[in-house]
């Protein structure tokens, strides 16, 4: 794999990531609630009253972003190279993790090291350790396509 430098855009990734963080931070002052994606979606499967509303604008705004880009013209060309059935076990295992690991990459590794929580450290490197894992063995096995 190769780096397209010519489309790799620090400037906008770190912009993107002070959006983030403020967004986390925003959500926690206002909210007094972690902003964990997984939580955040989980806690509408038994949800608490007057615990729905906030949860389900929340994830309205994450479908919507891409929508509105797709619509403005400015989403990026994305190419997918795994197969469905790749792409749908890479998600019940994502989903496994997040259980398994209470809560997921946006909870513990945006929220939880900005809190220096021992836990969501430890839950990142284990995140990334394993992501680093399995590309590697998906690109040196014949299960990488």
């Amino acid at each position: 794999m190769m780096m397209d430098w010519a489309h790799f855009t620090p400037l906008w990734s770190l912009i993107g990531g002070l959006f983030v963080g403020l967004a986390a931070t925003l959500f926690i002052l206002f909210h007094g609630r972690i902003m964990g994606v997984s939580g955040i979606l989980g806690g509408l499967i038994r949800p608490l009253r007057g615990d729905i509303g906030w949860r389900v604008i929340f994830l309205l705004g994450l479908v919507s972003a891409p929508i509105a880009a797709k619509i403005l013209g400015v989403m990026p060309a994305i190419d997918i190279e795994s197969s469905p059935v790749q792409l749908i076990l890479a998600g019940l295992l994502v989903g496994f993790g997040t259980a398994t690991g209470s809560g997921c990459t946006s909870g513990h590794g945006v929220c939880g090291i900005a809190r220096l929580s021992p836990r969501s450290i430890t839950a990142t490197l284990t995140f990334m350790a394993t992501g680093i894992l399995t590309v590697w063995l998906m690109r040196h096995s014949g299960f990488g396509g």
